[in-house]
């Protein structure tokens, strides 16, 4: 057993972006994907729902509870719109080509054709799209993969959408040092601060089965605050808990994993190669690849802002079209309010369109969200 230094482990240089990787992902667009990995969930059950429920800090009773279920005009435990998460991991950022170079799940556009109900089982079907060259301030070249993933049962299409990674130089992040200044002043909160956020977090309750009615709602209309975090590792962990997330793996499987891998593995600190996952809950892998702190899944935050609409819309919506955007990493200690805003309303087909924004304690753009729901249109007669 070899007992390396920290300088030697902070002088491992990653992988480079290369042009023969990017030709051979070229070559894969429009291509059905055939051997992926499976999902963390083929089944929508009462357990599933729950636990992922639950990984976003959602207790919403249509999700969490048969019985209130089962008395509502559904009849049956729903799944939070986000559960395609679970269904999917190419969907989720399981991302292929370009080994060794860092992958950050980005954004989705979704679009749902009816509710995800307990009992369903669901098959995937998913294709890379494109890719897309940025030059961004994290990171300078990247490379945006986008996927196309559409999701049945029993051969019915219920939903389809599309989602992206950026792939960034590890090293070329560090290197440009955007998060700095997030090093040197992490977040401290005092008790005040804390009240304060137990406070807002008393006052969010889902609307439930009481109706909203599209004649209730009107362009300008603001939604509730949604507040998450301070975001914490237990927070990160319970979200993999209920998505399963991209590289958790034990022992013989994750054996098995890195021998399939190769370039997967970033050794730790004893020299034992690990996932790369393990910047969300590892600082010191997380400030090698140009973070400050061990941050939020990508999935994740796309799931608080759908949980930000279904809160609002209650039992009776029915969230059409979401699309999220990622903006910048949300370490450890900070927290984030999300916020909404009625941009525009078709009372005779019931659409409401929200756009959403989602910041942190300091002001900083964490996420941007737009979403259109279909409310219930009330009777005449």
């Amino acid at each position: 057993m070899s007992h390396g230094t920290d300088v030697e482990f902070e002088s491992q240089r990653f992988s480079l972006i290369t042009e023969r990787a990017l030709d051979g992902l070229r070559a894969m667009i429009g291509v059905k994907i055939s051997d992926t990995v499976e999902p963390w969930c083929y089944e929508v059950t009462r357990d599933n729902i729950r636990h992922y429920a639950h990984g976003i800090g959602d207790d919403n009773p249509l999700w969490c509870d048969p019985v209130y279920a089962e008395s509502s005009s559904h009849q049956t435990l729903l799944a939070p719109p986000s559960f395609l998460f679970a269904l999917n991991r190419i969907y989720s950022g399981y991302v292929g080509g370009l080994p060794g170079v860092h992958a950050m799940w980005s954004g989705a556009a979704t679009k749902w054709h009816r509710h995800l109900r307990r009992g369903d089982q669901v098959g995937t079907e998913a294709y890379l799209k494109d890719l897309v060259e940025h030059q961004t301030e994290f990171a300078g070249r990247a490379i945006q993969q986008i996927y196309h993933v559409d999701f049945y049962v029993d051969g019915q299409l219920v939903a389809e959408g599309d989602s992206w990674c950026f792939r960034t130089e590890r090293d070329t992040a560090r290197e440009r040092g955007k998060y700095q200044a997030a090093r040197e002043a992490e977040p401290r909160y005092g008790y005040d601060d804390i009240a304060a956020v137990a406070q807002a977090y008393r006052e969010e309750q889902p609307r439930g089965a009481v109706p909203l009615y599209v004649d209730e709602v009107a362009v300008g209309d603001t939604l509730p605050v949604m507040t998450k975090g301070p975001m914490t590792v237990t927070g990160f962990i319970a979200y993999a808990q209920g998505w399963g997330g991209l590289y958790i793996r034990a022992n013989r499987l994750a054996h098995k994993q890195l021998q399939r891998h190769p370039n997967l593995g970033i050794p730790d600190r004893f020299g034992i190669p690990d996932a790369p996952e393990r910047v969300h809950w590892d600082d010191e892998l997380a400030r090698r690849v140009g973070t400050p702190r061990a941050y939020d899944y990508g999935p994740e935050r796309a799931s608080w802002l759908t949980h930000h609409i279904t809160d609002w819309m209650g039992d009776d919506g029915f969230l059409v079209e979401h699309e999220s955007q990622i903006r910048r990493h949300n370490p450890t200690g900070d927290i984030v309010k999300i916020t909404g805003t009625v941009t525009a309303v078709d009372p005779d087909a019931g659409l409401v369109t929200i756009e959403q924004t989602a910041r942190q304690q300091e002001g900083e753009l964490s996420a941007k969200g737009s979403a259109v729901v279909r409310l219930p249109v009330r009777s005449t007669q």
